[in-house]
């Protein structure tokens, strides 16, 4: 019981144990809706290259926004910022129902309606990420705040696939979208509960938006602990993350099965990446996170490399809770490191090249795998990811020593 409270320690903070509560009931919805997505769209058309720009559709507006989305999270109210963003996010979602319900929906509106999830989620997740530390009122929660943020999202991921894919295989898709738009009131109610102080942003002055941009980018690549942590990132999200838009081919063309069998895939991936995020918020300290990273991207390697290879169910569904288990502790273990080392007046926008870096570049991974399945195939195309993954462990982990030994460099 006592190891369950220190586990658990963050959600002393009032603020982050409403946030925790909403969010958690509205990324169970997004789950929901993000499975029955790529079902729909694969049952409609039986093209891993359509599921590649379904993909690549939701996520690329985080290539060219997010940066923006950094300045003005650093600029204006977080918590403003974030109610608009989940009411433009119902609103997405129950257009999105109706269309499916009514039996009107192509694969041209799905495309656009995943562009404007895409939009808004580039500006909804460096704000939620830079506003974890002013839900928490002890600072040296703060690592525990991140890891019990990542168990809340692999919760959904563990509850949100399984039951989308019972309720698809039941009364089709369009349920799943309708239980999304209810679910963000959860988190909008949370977010209006909450009693918060505005993050200070230390008197500095207000410069034109483009110079801030710059002074970011600046702070944060002219960093090398962060350079170094972020360029991993970007390789695993560019190579290793396209696994999630092929496992629908995997789960109906070589598992021989449906809807069930891809969700029970997804609520796998889901249980290992719960063990992860549940791992890092049990450690004492952020001493060793460097080398947590390193192994997490190795283990996700072999995670990957060995659903590539499976034709078995149970071993395609211990294959990927190992790849959730190291995706998930990669990223959970990045972001303590950063949110640790970085100055409050840049947090937004570190943050947001964080978030670019996984959610931003991962679209164009998704496009090459679609496009990558059909020229050499779907297993070889998820073992070539996997290979450019341990390279990027073995860079890292090389570089590792002296990034230990650098000291922050002072505002630009």
């Amino acid at each position: 019981m006592k190891t369950m409270r220190y586990i658990l320690r963050a959600l002393n903070s009032r603020n982050f144990r409403l946030f925790a509560v909403g969010q958690t009931v509205s990324l169970i919805g997004t789950y929901m809706q993000q499975v029955a997505m790529s079902w729909l769209v694969y049952r409609l058309t039986g093209s891993a290259m359509l599921l590649g720009i379904i993909g690549f559709t939701s996520l690329i507006p985080n290539f060219f926004i997010t940066p923006l989305a950094g300045v003005l999270a650093d600029r204006w109210n977080r918590r403003r910022l974030l109610i608009v963003t989940q009411v433009l996010a119902l609103i997405q979602a129950a257009a999105l129902a109706v269309a499916v319900m009514t039996g009107i929906i192509q694969v041209w509106q799905i495309i656009l309606f995943s562009l404007l999830l895409g939009i808004i989620n580039a500006f909804d997740i460096p704000l939620r990420q830079s506003f974890v530390v002013e839900m928490v009122s002890d600072r040296e929660d703060l690592g525990n705040a991140i890891a019990l943020n990542s168990s809340m999202l692999n919760s959904a991921r563990l509850i949100g696939p399984a039951i989308a894919g019972l309720l698809v295989a039941a009364a089709g898709e369009g349920i799943c979208f309708i239980i999304n738009s209810i679910s963000y009131l959860a988190v909008i109610m949370a977010l209006l509960a909450m009693r918060v102080e505005p993050a200070s942003h230390g008197g500095r002055a207000r410069r034109r938006i483009l110079h801030e941009l710059r002074e970011g980018f600046a702070y944060t690549y002219g960093f090398e602990s962060i350079r170094s942590i972020l360029l991993l990132l970007t390789l695993v999200s560019l190579m290793g993350m396209p696994y999630t838009v092929l496992v629908p081919i995997f789960a109906k063309e070589i598992l021989g099965g449906g809807a069930q069998t891809f969700g029970f895939l997804m609520t796998a991936s889901g249980c290992g990446a719960l063990a992860g995020s549940l791992y890092l918020a049990s450690r004492k300290s952020i001493l060793g996170l460097g080398r947590v990273a390193v192994m997490s991207t190795v283990i996700f390697t072999l995670g990957i490399v060995c659903f590539a290879l499976s034709s078995s169910m149970l071993i395609s569904l211990t294959s990927m809770a190992v790849a959730g288990f190291g995706i998930m502790t990669l990223l959970a273990s990045s972001n303590t490191i950063l949110q640790t080392i970085l100055a409050e007046e840049m947090r937004g926008r570190v943050m947001s090249f964080f978030t670019m870096s996984i959610i931003g570049i991962a679209p164009f991974g998704f496009l090459g795998a679609g496009a990558m399945v059909g020229i050499i195939g779907t297993r070889e195309t998820l073992l070539l990811g996997a290979s450019f993954c341990l390279l990027g462990a073995l860079l890292y982990a090389k570089q590792l020593p002296h990034l230990i030994r650098e000291k922050p460099q002072p505002l630009p």
